[in-house]
């Protein structure tokens, strides 16, 4: 089967975003940075508030970003900070836009001591009738061998050899 690679993700500060160029770097594919219409605050404490907030009520912000082939593509790396243990509003907004059944799903994320939280049953709950393949989750931007680890990663789940 051929494969059609798409990396999507959201980077607050910068460290999801490394994560996304390593895998890209890899396996090549399309890579999408999702920036929502309204830009989080760069205050740390101010954008915790408000994912905070928009998390405990199921808000999603607008997007920029919009995929017209997403039909083209059979596996979907998507990449998130982990905040307060699930995924970024502007990921949630993303996969409630598109219908990914069929697709083999790939997440990733970081985090800042939360491990992968309720990540993957979170966007499994997006991404009905989808099949998912190993998260990978590093805390922050660990910069101390994050390529090999991303790539023992890819390794592992069947997408390097």
């Amino acid at each position: 089967m051929n494969q059609k690679i798409l990396i999507v993700y959201y980077s607050w500060s910068g460290n999801t975003r490394k994560i996304a160029e390593i895998i890209h770097k890899y396996v090549d594919g399309t890579l999408i940075e999702i920036i929502p219409e309204k830009p989080y605050p760069k205050s740390y404490n101010d954008t915790v508030q408000q994912a905070k907030k928009e998390i405990r009520e199921g808000y999603k912000p607008a997007i920029k970003n919009k995929i017209d082939n997403i039909d083209d593509y059979n596996i979907i790396f998507i990449g998130t900070p982990n905040w307060w243990s699930t995924i970024a509003p502007p990921i949630a907004t993303f996969l409630s836009q598109y219908d990914l059944s069929g697709k083999t799903i790939v997440p990733f994320c970081t985090h800042g001591r939360g491990g992968k939280g309720r990540i993957v049953e979170d966007i499994s709950k997006l991404c009905n009738n989808a099949k998912f393949l190993d998260c990978f989750s590093i805390y922050g931007g660990e910069s101390r061998d994050l390529e090999n680890k991303v790539a023992e990663w890819l390794k592992k789940i069947g997408l390097l050899k």
